[in-house]
């Protein structure tokens, strides 16, 4: 696999289209980052094997402990490596666009969503990643309207699509001047940056294209000129914007790309959902499904109810300390599909 790579980066044409040919060096270098991972866990492996032998022979009670917490060290490296290979599917390779819309609440659940927001790009440094800001709108008052970043690293998608659903707050709103307790919501949407080179019919009468200024995080240009691009699919009713260039053009062409891998999810989930009808499967509804909830009070706990992996650790989930709850949902998928 990696020679295949490799041959089609010596190609005279690698570099006419750029953005193609540095998705390709990111697919080889993640690979690369694989194998080296199976090859260093291996010899781990072989030299750990060699320590207890060489224990057993000298019957050496300190380098038996010594061994124990090696072998954990490995057990651990090796569920973490054994993670990255559940990402099997078509699209977890690739890139990924994260949508994270506030529901009703006014300033609570925009708070909310902003709180979502740091926690996902958090968890995007921890893992190595690079995000960008294709649209950020700020709240009214606090929190965010509405926002959407480009998660960029191999196996983006992969890893983020456990994210895909409705997060749920309980906690005392510091909104609230009677300290009451409030429930809130977020729906995170997680698509795939799909690729130019996969058809997707759109039609230009169908579009609704308007213009507006960029506003919060976006950029030095904020509030200058109206280079921010929303655009509408009428047929599906499926909006997207974009804020992250100083142009309208290079907006608009981020917009269709984002639409682009909007219609395509979409077109896979009825393929999906059609097959899951023809064997007689109960589909989740993922837009109404609640996947997780985060109650700050009157106890600490974040729980998914997918797969009943939950901390008491709030403080750390929310600065990034996903693995857990993504590791658990793979693993489940991987259990439902056998």
């Amino acid at each position: 696999m990696i020679e295949n790579y490799e041959e089609k980066m010596t190609a005279p044409d690698f570099w006419d289209d750029n953005e193609k040919a540095q998705g390709i060096i990111a697919e080889l270098n993640g690979i690369k980052s694989v194998v080296e991972q199976y090859e260093k866990l291996q010899t781990e492996h072989e030299d750990l094997q060699m320590m207890l032998e060489l224990a057993e022979e000298e019957d050496d009670e300190e380098m038996g402990a010594e061994l124990t917490g090696s072998v954990s060290e490995l057990v651990r490296k090796v569920e973490n490596f054994e993670l990255q290979l559940l990402l099997n599917q078509p699209y977890d390779k690739l890139n990924a666009i994260v949508e994270l819309h506030p529901g009703a609440g006014g300033t609570e659940s925009q708070d909310w969503g902003s709180m979502l927001y740091r926690m996902y790009t958090r968890w995007v440094e921890k893992r190595g990643f690079k995000y960008e800001i294709l649209d950020y709108q700020d709240g009214d008052e606090a929190g965010i309207k509405s926002a959407t970043i480009l998660v960029k690293g191999y196996n983006a998608y992969g890893y983020l699509k456990a994210e895909k659903g409705v997060h749920r707050l309980v906690r005392i709103s510091p909104f609230d001047s009677a300290g009451r307790r409030h429930t809130s919501f977020v729906s995170c949407d997680v698509m795939p940056e799909i690729s130019d080179d996969i058809e997707v019919e759109i039609r230009t009468e169908d579009l609704k294209i308007d213009t507006y200024r960029a506003s919060g995080a976006g950029g030095q240009h904020v509030n200058k000129t109206e280079s921010a691009i929303r655009i509408t699919h009428m047929p599906t009713g499926i909006v997207v914007a974009c804020q992250l260039e100083r142009s309208q053009i290079q907006n608009r062409e981020r917009a269709m790309k984002m639409l682009r891998s909007k219609l395509y999810e979409r077109k896979i989930e009825e393929q999906q959902k059609h097959l899951a009808e023809i064997r007689g499967e109960q589909s989740e509804i993922a837009w109404g499904s609640q996947i997780r909830s985060y109650v700050f009070h009157p106890y600490s706990m974040v729980k998914d109810h997918r797969t009943s992996v939950e901390t008491g650790n709030v403080g750390a989930v929310m600065d990034g300390d996903l693995d857990a709850f993504i590791d658990g949902y793979l693993r489940s998928q991987i259990r439902y599909e056998a």
